[in-house]
């Protein structure tokens, strides 16, 4: 598929600085690209790349002032990151309104309803009474269990598992490897220091405009729901555990793990590895530094933890100032020590 310069401007809102008719096939990383290709500038540090890139577009910020002519076709913007971004999404929805059918071998329930448009890849398996959205792509190896909902303009990519029940909303997103709907960690002790499973009967609600990486994990509710709000982004590698509930938009990086009937509220950022035990309360706007353990529930909005256990961030800043200088807090220290005994023998 071929651009120009002019279409590409159109539908990102942007101004063409050159050629308006230059086309473009393919991306590429500023410092890298080739001609017939467009990339992005946003981040200074690369705008030296600007003036000797062989890309023959380029979307750069509105406010970048040139500090030399430029060979390639520019796209001025007010954010060449989003708009970039929003080129991205437009290519892909490109490209996947080419995928529409359903592909042989695979298993498709006779009481599954599917929308128009959808793409069902070899080897899936579609079970009893599910339903399936308009313009939904659910790629090979996938798995969707008995009754459960699929909106509309959803993917599922290769391998992912949904369990029975459980509903996903609209133009969510599930990277490959992902499993919705196991069932969550309830095991009751007994007396003679076994375990008796309690049984998982709730499922997984995952709102619309969802981003799920790859190879996470969303356990089922004990009863209820597990819910994953609106607009909320869960990196790879995730662990969200039976009855939590994250908030819109909030976001989730690598390898972090919430245990259960933690209720996560919107605008949150947790970083990579970060921890939760369960039955926390962790307020709106909160920021969790990658692998702080949070212990207890964060009531105060906006605020931002660090440590582990986590506690406040700037406090968490100066403690950790304070135990660099140790050895030498500890050196004077004892020179005051011993300043002070030869004091005392003095005045003896």
């Amino acid at each position: 598929m071929q651009f120009p310069a002019a279409q590409i401007a159109l539908l990102i809102a942007g101004k063409v600085e050159g050629d308006p008719n230059t086309t473009v096939f393919s991306f590429g990383k500023i410092e890298e690209a080739k001609k017939g290709q467009l990339a992005f500038l946003a981040n200074p540090k690369y705008e030296e790349h600007l003036y000797t890139t062989q890309a023959s577009v380029v979307i750069i910020n509105d406010t970048l002032e040139l500090k030399q002519a430029v060979a390639a076709t520019l796209i001025r913007v007010p954010d060449a990151y989003t708009a970039f971004a929003t080129l991205l999404t437009k290519y892909q929805e490109i490209a996947a309104q080419q995928l529409v059918g359903i592909q042989e071998p695979c298993y498709v329930s006779k009481s599954a309803e599917l929308g128009e448009k959808i793409f069902v890849g070899a080897f899936a398996y579609i079970g009893e009474n599910v339903s399936i959205g308009n313009n939904a792509k659910i790629f090979p190896n996938a798995y969707v269990g008995n009754n459960v909902k699929i909106g509309d303009n959803s993917v599922l990519h290769a391998g992912v598992k949904i369990y029975h029940d459980c509903v996903i909303g609209k133009h969510v997103t599930v990277h490959a490897g992902t499993v919705i709907g196991s069932d969550g960690f309830g095991f009751a002790p007994q007396t003679d220091g076994s375990f008796k499973k309690v049984p998982q009967i709730g499922n997984v609600m995952v709102e619309d405009f969802v981003e799920i990486g790859a190879n996470a994990t969303i356990d089922r509710a004990t009863i209820g729901s597990t819910i994953i709000r609106s607009g909320a982004k869960l990196d790879n590698l995730i662990q969200i555990a039976h009855n939590v509930e994250v908030g819109n938009n909030t976001v989730i990086a690598a390898q972090a793990g919430v245990s259960g009937s933690t209720k996560i509220g919107s605008n949150v950022m947790i970083g990579g590895q970060a921890g939760i035990v369960g039955h926390l309360q962790i307020a709106d706007g909160s920021r969790i530094n990658a692998q702080s353990g949070v212990s207890k529930s964060i009531k105060t909005p906006n605020s931002a933890v660090t440590g582990s256990p986590a506690f406040d961030y700037t406090n968490a800043l100066r403690s950790q100032a304070v135990s660099r200088k140790l050895p030498e807090i500890e050196k004077r220290l004892k020179e005051l020590e011993n300043l002070v005994k030869q004091l005392l023998a003095e005045k003896v």
